[in-house]
């Protein structure tokens, strides 16, 4: 997640998030140039890239043979962190994880704002992955054609990846978290990792082709390409206009 971005600087928004910057910082998410233009491109590369691998013919069965050489190869540990995986990124637990980290962004610090836009960014991954699971309607690899399957799953939402559109997102939220302080450089990094090895678990679990997770970061960076730009257009003008009452000042300060 390179910072290869510039922030919005609007005076007045700026002067309506006191009493402390540090509690509504991302009100102004970091924001790519052009981001309208690259997000509806990152869009339409997932489209294309879905729509090819699931109805040119040949492609599947091509990819099909990475989860079987995966399938024949399991080990207890690493079938271990994969299945750990596929339970802390699922829906369930990623719902409760996200859940976790904004309240305690909202209770523990004071930050309501960076709380909403932790949520949005994290859950966008989720949403991305569902529009574009619904336009290209990909069957799942086929269970029965593996070695050891070790979570069944049939249907036409394989891509893109959930679990891995999840990840991504969720890396970019952490990431708008910690700019900023000592431990950007490692949130950034530590995103990047964990993203590929969610990425890795839905090859090894054999629940996805390796185009599907390939089009889950593409999902999940043109997701977060969009949110921050609508974020970072709506957000300020809405605190600014947001009437506080003396109870809302006392947690805000």
């Amino acid at each position: 997640m390179p910072d290869t971005v510039h922030d919005q600087s609007f005076p007045s928004d700026r002067a309506a998030a006191a009493p402390s910057d540090a509690r509504t910082r991302l009100l102004a998410l970091p924001q790519a140039r052009l981001w309208v233009l690259w997000g509806i491109l990152l869009a339409a590369a997932v489209v294309v890239l879905g729509v090819t691998v699931a109805h040119v013919p040949g492609i599947s069965t091509g990819e099909l043979g990475v989860d079987q050489n995966l399938s024949l190869h399991h080990v207890a540990l690493l079938t271990g962190v994969a299945m750990a995986l596929n339970l802390l990124f699922g829906p369930v637990v990623g719902v409760l994880l996200i859940a976790v980290v904004a309240l305690f962004v909202l209770l523990g610090r004071r930050a309501p704002v960076n709380a909403a836009a932790f949520g949005l960014v994290a859950v966008s991954g989720w949403v991305a992955s569902e529009f574009f699971k619904i336009l290209v309607a990909r069957q799942r690899p086929n269970p029965a054609l593996l070695f050891d399957p070790l979570a069944p799953e049939t249907g036409t939402d394989s891509f893109p990846s959930g679990h891995v559109s999840f990840a991504v997102t969720l890396a970019f939220a952490v990431y708008f978290l910690a700019r900023g302080t000592r431990w950007a450089k490692f949130a950034a990094v530590a995103g990047v990792v964990a993203a590929a090895v969610v990425a890795w678990s839905r090859l090894y679990i054999g629940v996805h082709y390796p185009s599907d997770v390939v089009g889950s970061v593409l999902a999940g960076s043109a997701a977060v390409m969009l949110l921050t730009g609508c974020w970072n257009w709506l957000a300020p003008r809405a605190w600014k206009r947001l009437p506080v009452n003396a109870a809302t000042r006392r947690f805000l300060l």
